[in-house]
């Protein structure tokens, strides 16, 4: 049994480790990207690489056997966050299905983070921007 908790603290190590790194890289190549007063696509980069970096502050703040369970609920704060602000948007524009896409967006970008290979992607990513 004290091998399990073992393991499972190592695990819990690991997949912090791994956030902390992968949203420090992508904070990174957000802000190689994006110069202030690009309009509002390089402002939801911004706000979103700053949401990662606050999350990550916060865990290396707290107490290391703290980290991993404040990072998981972090997400649930900033699920009910979303949920919050998409309940003050108009219908017509579809608030909840475009967080869900979001949401989907960054539990895809979190399940594939690789490595910051020089070079950025164009894409859509179906939460009501562009990236450039």
């Amino acid at each position: 049994m004290c091998g399990d908790i073992e393991e499972e603290d190592r695990r819990e190590i690991a997949l912090y480790d791994r956030f902390v790194g992968d949203a420090r890289a992508i904070g990174a190549r957000l802000a190689r990207r994006a110069a202030p007063g690009d309009g509002l696509t390089a402002y939801l980069d911004r706000l979103y690489a700053d949401t990662l970096a606050r999350c990550a502050h916060d865990g290396e703040h707290a107490d290391e056997g703290e980290r991993y369970r404040r990072m998981a609920m972090q997400a649930v704060v900033l699920a009910r966050a979303a949920g919050f602000i998409a309940a003050h948007a108009a219908r017509a524009d579809d608030p909840l299905r475009k967080a869900l896409e979001a949401l989907m967006h960054g539990y895809d970008e979190g399940e594939r983070a690789e490595p910051d290979h020089g070079h950025d992607h164009d894409h859509h990513h179906g939460h009501g921007h562009h990236h450039h």
